[in-house]
């Protein structure tokens, strides 16, 4: 049922507590309702997160909307939704923040409720930043296993540019464990792979990556630019 359709509904029921004195069927108004506003708080949410990665500044009604999604959801008993929201305050956490501490343990909650929901995007997702987590902390061979698994998920759902973007990742993980060969044929993948999907911070990314490869003496750690979804 769409937003429009679960709106109606809680109209109708409106109508029949107030003629028919059935009030019974205001509790199954609320949650009608209560799943448009975890919907839309998710989706606002995310919007302010995009505003944060294109200029860095933290918008503080990004977490709040985030956490009301989150208890929304669980209160309807949505996994799926629970989930998702669940991920994206571990996202802000780990992403505007710097919390790596408190981003972690929601993000794993978010694959566990995920795995049980059957939901591979936002597994993909949970899986993404927990690489990122272990990459930043050092743990480059349980980055590299979390990232291949996140690639695999997103190759399954046909999300092919972040496909690429875990592959970023991934070529600064082969180059700090000396695999050059490996992290130069992984560049190549992923700038075609993100030339194909149109996504071109992703490109810009890889061709930062590939550059660094080749600087004998460069950084090879993880860019800012990658921390993002």
């Amino acid at each position: 049922m769409g937003v429009e359709e679960r709106i109606e509904q809680a109209r109708l029921l409106y109508e029949r507590a107030v003629y028919t004195g059935d009030v019974g069927v205001l509790a199954e108004a609320d949650r009608e309702l209560d799943k448009v506003e975890a919907d839309l708080a998710l989706a606002r949410g995310r919007i302010l997160h995009a505003r944060f990665l294109e200029g860095g500044r933290e918008d503080p009604l990004e977490l709040a909307l985030f956490e009301r999604a989150t208890q929304l959801y669980r209160l309807l008993g949505d996994a799926t939704g629970e989930a998702e929201s669940l991920f994206w305050v571990g996202c802000f956490h780990q992403v505007v923040r710097g919390d790596v501490g408190t981003a972690v343990p929601l993000l794993e909650q978010s694959y566990e409720l995920a795995t049980q929901a059957g939901d591979r995007a936002t597994q993909s997702e949970a899986l993404r930043h927990l690489g990122i987590a272990e990459h930043s902390a050092g743990q480059l061979d349980a980055a590299r296993k979390l990232l291949e698994n996140s690639v695999r998920l997103r190759r399954e759902i046909g999300h092919l540019a972040g496909v690429a973007a875990n592959q970023v990742g991934l070529i600064y993980i082969a180059a700090a464990q000396s695999r050059r060969d490996d992290a130069l044929a992984l560049a190549k993948e992923a700038y075609v792979t993100a030339e194909a999907c149109g996504a071109e911070r992703i490109m810009r990314q890889v061709e930062e990556a590939r550059i660094q490869i080749k600087t004998p003496t460069g950084d090879q750690g993880e860019p800012q630019s990658q921390r993002a979804p």
